[in-house]
């Protein structure tokens, strides 16, 4: 029999690594609450994640078998749960980050030294890095080209999920090293999140893909960037756990174009499957550059000198900055764990180049609350909004946060459900309230803040702190 190592591919149904273990004959699952990963954890996800096991122990149960649990490091628990179950092999789903390459050599050499055999399959993306590069074989930096190759590659069809046949009659507990429950929040040292989660299973995920592709991926194009329409799939955190196979989505997407009326439906499909690529450029810019972490993708001359200031970064962390779009998009992040993507842009922007804060201090933030946190996207995110990253914002376009809001909120729709202080307010003054006097802003919305920084001398600031960084001044 083998053993399957589940990571981020908490599903039966679409996943490679499992497949590739029924292959041989029986299958068992195992998932490891490794502590070294459990560090770089937070709340909203672990959540996530202890109701996507949940939902897998169940679809295992109802296939006479269970989902093995265990605490430890998977150096030394692995090959001790091989052993027990008599296993000839481990199976598990790539990961492409550096802690977790680390991670998986490690696990490599436990396995080799115990002499088991361990296959590592191609599982989270379409194509993985190293598949689609430039002429030169090196790794794009310009999406665009990267994006052309994507969409011209070939597409794996969605794995079938496994029989009951093919899994082992296997229970927890009674295996080396594991244990009967699944931990709680609490016994992993995690708070529970304020923000209220998402359902984490196979089936909330093939809901929410079924009713995108049934309506609101024919209006992706046109209407993905306003935040009160919710013209967005809400599959980002499926994606981030594996509780639905990218193969699964794709395919999906695909009949979805198949089925299109229109040429402008067809291209608002192409449009979110680009989105898809995008997902897998950051992918492999991380996986050519790990330490694009913590540090600057960009080299300059000099140092970026961004500035400390702790009260402003609060006030941006408490949406209590006095831009009305920056600050309903920080507190549906307090409140849902989530955020509008277009919105996440937005404050990004507004931290980096309104405040001239570090990006790596919004990145932390969004860390700890985004339910949807992924490393390679996230840091992509944000090195693009602080024009640090490859292929990123230009540093002297600066988003006005302003008249951001009344592009993509004009009715204030979305700033009124988040900001309670400014419902009453007329969008017209909403959008006004950087310029509006005083007196006007007490009349309109007494409790909120008046804007904390100027936009316009911010935007001069920030220009020439990046010229500084680059040598021009």
């Amino acid at each position: 029999m083998q053993l399957h190592w589940h990571r981020r591919d908490l599903r039966l149904a679409d996943n490679r690594g499992l497949a590739a273990a029924t292959e041989t004959g029986k299958a068992a699952g195992v998932f490891i609450f490794d502590p070294t990963v459990l560090e770089h954890g937070a709340s909203p996800r672990m959540a996530f994640m202890l109701d996507a096991l949940d939902s897998l122990r169940t679809a295992y149960r109802e296939r006479d078998s269970d989902l093995l649990i265990a605490h430890g490091n998977p150096t030394e628990v692995l090959p001790e749960i091989a052993a027990d179950l008599g296993a000839d092999g481990v199976t598990w789903c790539r990961d492409y980050t550096g802690l977790a390459r680390k991670r998986d050599a490690a696990v490599r050499q436990a396995l080799d030294d115990v002499d088991i055999e361990r296959t590592a399959v191609q599982d989270a993306v379409h194509h993985e890095p190293g598949e689609i590069t430039t002429n030169d074989g090196d790794p794009y930096k310009v999406f665009t080209y990267f994006s052309k190759k994507w969409h011209d590659r070939e597409k794996l069809a969605p794995a079938e999920p496994p029989t009951s046949g093919e899994l082992a009659a296997v229970e927890s507990g009674d295996v080396a090293e594991t244990r009967e429950s699944i931990p709680t929040l609490s016994e992993l040292e995690f708070e529970e999140p304020a923000a209220t989660i998402l359902e984490a299973s196979t089936a909330a995920a093939r809901e929410r893909l079924e009713a995108f592709c049934a309506d609101d991926i024919y209006q992706y194009d046109d209407r993905r960037d306003y935040p009160a329409d919710e013209c967005t799939s809400g599959l980002s955190v499926h994606l981030k756990y594996g509780t639905i196979g990218i193969r699964e989505v794709y395919d999906a997407t695909d009949r979805a174009h198949a089925d299109a009326g229109s040429e402008s439906a067809r291209e608002s499909v192409f449009e979110f499957q680009d989105q898809l690529a995008w997902r897998e450029f950051y992918t492999q810019v991380l996986w050519d550059r790990p330490d694009a972490v913590t540090e600057n993708y960009k080299s300059y001359e000099n140092d970026i000198e961004w500035r400390e200031d702790p009260e402003a970064l609060q006030a941006w962390k408490d949406g209590k900055t006095g831009y009305p779009i920056v600050d309903a998009g920080m507190r549906q992040l307090r409140e849902e764990a989530f955020m509008h993507n277009r919105v996440r842009m937005l404050v990004a922007a507004f931290l980096t180049k309104d405040l001239l804060i570090d990006w790596r201090e919004g990145y932390d933030w969004f860390r700890e609350k985004l339910v949807d946190h992924d490393t390679a996207n996230d840091n992509g995110g944000w090195q693009w909004a602080a024009s640090t990253g490859t292929d990123a914002q230009p540093y002297f376009r600066v988003f006005n946060p302003m008249t951001q809001g009344e592009r993509y909120d004009a009715d204030a729709e979305y700033i009124k459900e988040y900001v309670p202080e400014l419902r009453d307010a007329d969008p017209e003054i909403i959008h006004e309230w950087h310029e509006a006097s005083l007196t006007q802003r007490r009349s309109a919305a007494p409790e909120y803040p008046d804007p904390i920084v100027d936009h316009s001398e911010r935007r001069e600031e920030a220009i020439t702190m990046f010229e500084r960084a680059r040598g021009d001044k």
